[in-house]
């Protein structure tokens, strides 16, 4: 269409806002115009492979797992264990792109895993070594990234266009979605939350510093104190204690959510504890991001109200300009253990069509070539 002219005279500030929105525009809507094909999505932690082919409505067709193997000394062993997993798969389903979700920062072309806490990659150039014998496209990204984004598309984020989430488990991660797109930073390393120090001096973190959020509310945390109290021997520790026939290191964190529910009341103390710190640190997040729904996930959130309730009330409490800003929700994640599986899928379904287009392609020129080679068989039988 041709420009008028007050288009051209109009503000440069305006008529970039324009072309802004018009490709903000354009990117939100990669995920509706992206081919409804089966793809699969792989979720890699410290101790397993989880491998699924997912639709375009993020139904899960079949769903493979396996363990780690050898403790993931071996970049090109975990390596391995993918493409058995794909080709397994494929075997059975016409599989269009992988999407890799990893537990580690993903460097912002999405190529490189720069660091695995649990896994040996040290800069390792995932994607074009697994594109290379997979022979279709391959997506990697951080697992958080693909869980927020399945849980956007299809669980507890729908609608929601500014989203934070928040996985709880060991540590913390998390991920923030702006507008259908995933922000991944200048360097592919945005959404480590569990990192904000919270608490000066505090606790000693494995990333090398103190009073790291995740010190305070996460699964390690829960784990931490309660396996303290039983080692004081606190009386309010003897129903845990006596759970665990004095051992204490069999102290985990979905025992505590246990006895919780079954009204245990340090395990429920403790639960709050966590919640409290959660809704401090989403405070917080508010304060500088300011989204309109925060979803918690991961192994930890399945305390529900006993860990969401708590985290809520904080959160009131601590939020700037509190009573005088709207207030963003806080629910539970929906997908579960396979959100990062199904989202790594759906994202790599914004790569396949450069599998169907090269597909097509090949087709097109054995179509040609069958129809040269029958007009010379007809003229030479002429």
């Amino acid at each position: 269409m041709m420009s008028t002219y007050r288009d051209l005279t109009a503000p440069i500030g305006s008529r970039r806002a324009t072309v802004l929105r018009t490709v903000g525009t354009r990117e939100r809507r990669s995920h509706l115009t992206a081919p409804r094909v089966p793809t699969v999505g792989i979720d890699i932690g410290g101790t397993k492979v989880m491998a699924g082919v997912v639709d375009a409505d993020g139904n899960i067709l079949e769903k493979v797992r396996t363990e780690t193997p050898d403790k993931s000394k071996s970049p090109k062993v975990v390596e391995d264990t993918i493409v058995e997993l794909v080709l397994d798969l494929s075997d059975r389903h016409d599989v269009h792109a992988v999407g890799i979700g990893a537990a580690g920062w993903v460097d912002a072309e999405r190529n490189r895993v720069l660091f695995a806490p649990h896994l040996s990659w040290r800069n390792e150039p995932l994607r074009d070594r697994l594109s290379g014998r997979l022979s279709v496209p391959v997506l990697v990204d951080n697992d958080a990234n693909t869980a927020a984004w399945a849980e956007w598309r299809f669980g507890a984020g729908r609608g929601e266009d500014h989203l934070v989430m928040i996985t709880l488990g060991t540590g913390i991660g998390g991920a923030i979605l702006e507008d259908g797109q995933v922000k991944r930073g200048k360097y592919g390393v945005a959404g480590e939350f569990g990192h904000m120090q919270v608490v000066p001096g505090g606790h000693r973190c494995p990333c090398g510093n103190r009073g790291c959020w995740e010190q305070y509310s996460s699964g390690n945390a829960l784990v931490r104190e309660a396996r303290e109290l039983a080692a004081a021997d606190s009386p309010v520790a003897y129903g845990i204690i006596e759970h665990v026939k004095g051992n204490i290191g069999d102290i985990s964190g979905p025992m505590i959510t246990e006895l919780a529910r079954e009204g245990d009341a340090m395990c429920i103390e403790l639960l709050q504890d966590i919640g409290q710190w959660l809704g401090v640190g989403i405070a917080n997040l508010a304060a500088a991001l300011d989204p309109s729904c925060f979803v918690i996930g991961g192994g930890v959130s399945a305390a529900d109200d006993l860990l969401i309730g708590p985290a809520r009330d904080a959160f009131k409490r601590h939020l700037t300009g509190r009573g005088y800003r709207p207030e963003a929700r806080i629910t539970r994640a929906q997908l579960g253990p396979e959100a990062g599986m199904v989202g790594a899928a759906d994202l790599a379904r914004l790569v396949a069509r450069r599998f169907r287009r090269a597909k097509r392609r090949r087709v097109e020129r054995w179509e040609r070539y069958e129809r040269y080679a029958e007009a010379r068989r007809t003229r030479d039988t002429a």
